[in-house]
Order: structure tokens, then C-alpha cells, then sequence
């Protein structure tokens, strides 16, 4: 089954583009499900195929605009423990461990957060990928932190949007080499695929998706016993691939423990032997999705939540404060 709709521009709407025209004709779908849907090839101008979203329209145009049916998913069930901070009849926000991938994807399809999902029995938004029922947003397999799921698919639509225009609240804690210059402030770059690794991202000079990062150091460590590392609180305008990760790769002060877009460990002179066994034992990046803010897609509500950093990287923490006392 599908869902065909049939529109005729009228003179007021010509010259917009179609993704914006359709978004104002069809309130329950979000923008970028209606970006995604065009480039899947399901929309018609005056009987032509149109791939571009962002193609102007004129007064006449014939417009069809497919909608399919949500896919039914055939997922198997992974008998792992979520960490549910909270749920009602829309959502479920859950604190992620590293370690565990969001979606079945090449390579895993069953042992992600979507497979654990359905062994609690879950039910879940089916507007997106098959394989992806009810992910909103993302975050990396080895970062731990906040993540909100959709229960719905009109959840999903609300959510979707608001991640669309960057009021979602993001706020992320890492710890990096060195120091960064200035100690607050803004990075706003384009990022785009490595064309040297396909796998990693890289800082566009002029392509790529806009990426903005806000930044702050809250504690930096620095004395002869220890390399200099500094806490630092990310709070993201947008939501791009990797993207504190490589915005702190480009100013030179890679993340702990990446191995993506890692730093190699030097040898430093009496380094205190308990730190050095801790940083070269951590299997994760030092990157954390402390704070998670949103309005409630039936409510409206504002709710905003928090989580601690997971204690494996607490502890680095607290030893390398101690070799600052």
C-alpha cells in the first residue's frame, strides 16, 4: 500500500523550492523524511522524475508525491541490559554504553541498540529505515551518553524536526591532548567525507554540511608526571558525522582514546604509571553525551536530561586530579 498525493501549484507558491512546498502541504512529515523520499524517487513534476529537493516550482506544476508505507522490520532480538532513564507512551530516552552500535548496519546486524530494543518488546516508529525503527539521531558506536528513541511515528516526525532546526540541546564532555587555543569558544567549519578513508570524516574548505561546535575547557592537567590533557564541554548547534571528534582533530587536540582520528602515544618522562596504564587500556574514545534537552512531541513540554560519565572514564579523571594535587 501507498499513499499518492496529488498537488497543483498555485501562482502564490511558484519560485519555492519543492522540499519547502511540500512541507507546508504535509504537516505530519518532516522535512527530511521529505527530502528522503524525493531522492528515493518517489516524487513527479509534470510526469517527470525529480531527484532534487531543492528544485523551484512554477505556477501549473503538476506535483505526485509518493509516500510508502512504513516497512515492517524482521530484526532479531538481543538479549542486552538498556540503561531506560525514561519512557512514556512517545519516547524512550536511553544512557548508552560505549561499545554498542545504535542500528543494525554491515558487519552487525544483530548485537545494536535496535536489536536490544526489540528483545524488551518495544514498540517503535517504522517511518525510516528498516533497519533503523525508531533511531532519531546517532551517536557512535564508542561514545556512551543520551540518546532519545520514538516510540511512533509521530514522535518520530516531531523529534526529526526539531533535530532539523538545531533546538535540540547536545552537550557532550571529552578529554583532549593538550590544550585548547582559545580556551572557549566557536568552531564553524563544513564537513564532508575523507576522500582517503571513506569511513572517516574531514573539515571541508569549501564543501561539506556546515558543522558548529561551541566549546569550553573546564579543567586542564598539566605537570611533569603527566602528559597536558583538558577536559572540555562541547555543545553542538549541528549534528554532523563524527563532529566533535573531528572539529577537535582539526584544531590539533585529538580525543582521548580515538582510534579513528587518534594521537599517537609519546613517551613522556616520568609519567605516573597508573595514568599511562589507564590511557593506553582505554578501548573506547573519552567522549561522553552528558546532556540531552528537547520539547515533548505530544506535550510540548521542555525536558532535559542528564547522565554522569560512565566510571571507567571517571577514574582517569580522578587520578590524573590527583596528580595535579
Amino acid at each position: 500500500m501507498k499513499n499518492i498525493i496529488k498537488l497543483i501549484v498555485d501562482d502564490s507558491e511558484k519560485e519555492i523550492r519543492i522540499d519547502l512546498f511540500l512541507t507546508n502541504k504535509k504537516k505530519d512529515l518532516s522535512r527530511t523524511r521529505i527530502k528522503n523520499l524525493i531522492l528515493k524517487e518517489k516524487l513527479k513534476i509534470n510526469n517527470s522524475l525529480v531527484k532534487d529537493p531543492s528544485k523551484k516550482i512554477s505556477a501549473g506544476d503538476n506535483i505526485i508525491f509518493e509516500i510508502p508505507d512504513p516497512k515492517k522490520t524482521s530484526l532479531k532480538p538481543y538479549a542486552y541490559k538498556l540503561n531506560i532513564i525514561h519512557e512514556d507512551s512517545d519516547l524512550i530516552v536511553i544512557n548508552k554504553n560505549a561499545g554498542i552500535s545504535m542500528h543494525p548496519s554491515v558487519g552487525n546486524y544483530d548485537n545494536t541498540i535496535v536489536n536490544a530494543l526489540m528483545n524488551y518488546n518495544k514498540k517503535l516508529s517504522n517511518i525510516g529505515d528498516e533497519l533503523r525503527p525508531g533511531i532519531v539521531h546517532r551517536i557512535d558506536k564508542d561514545t556512551s551518553g543520551l540518546i532519545v528513541v520514538a516510540k511512533n511515528n509521530k514522535s518520530h516526525e516531531n523529534l526529526s524536526s526539531q533535530f532539523a532546526e538545531h533546538s535540540i540541546t547536545r552537550v557532550y564532555q571529552a578529554l583532549i591532548w593538550g590544550k585548547l587555543r582559545p580556551h572557549s569558544g566557536k568552531i564553524e567549519t563544513f564537513i564532508t567525507r575523507s576522500s582517503k578513508n571513506r569511513q572517516m570524516m574531514e573539515v571541508g574548505i569549501s564543501k561539506g554540511k556546515k558543522a558548529i561546535t561551541k566549546y569550553k575547557t573546564l579543567e586542564t592537567f598539566e605537570n611533569d608526571k603527566i602528559p597536558t590533557l583538558s577536559l572540555v564541554e562541547c555543545r553542538l548547534e549541528t549534528g554532523r558525522t563524527h563532529q566533535i571528534r573531528v572539529h577537535m582533530s582539526h584544531k590539533g587536540n585529538n580525543i582521548l582514546g580515538d582510534k579513528k582520528y587518534k594521537k599517537k602515544f609519546k613517551k613522556f618522562k616520568n609519567i605516573d604509571p597508573k595514568i599511562k596504564e589507564y590511557i593506553l587500556n582505554l578501548d573506547r574514545q573519552f567522549l561522553h553525551a552528558k546532556v540531552l534537552g528537547f520539547n515533548h512531541p505530544k506535550s510540548g513540554e521542555r525536558l532535559e536530561f542528564s547522565s554522569n560519565l560512565p566510571d571507567n572514564l571517571d577514574n582517569i579523571l580522578k587520578k590524573l586530579r590527583n596528580t595535579n594535587k
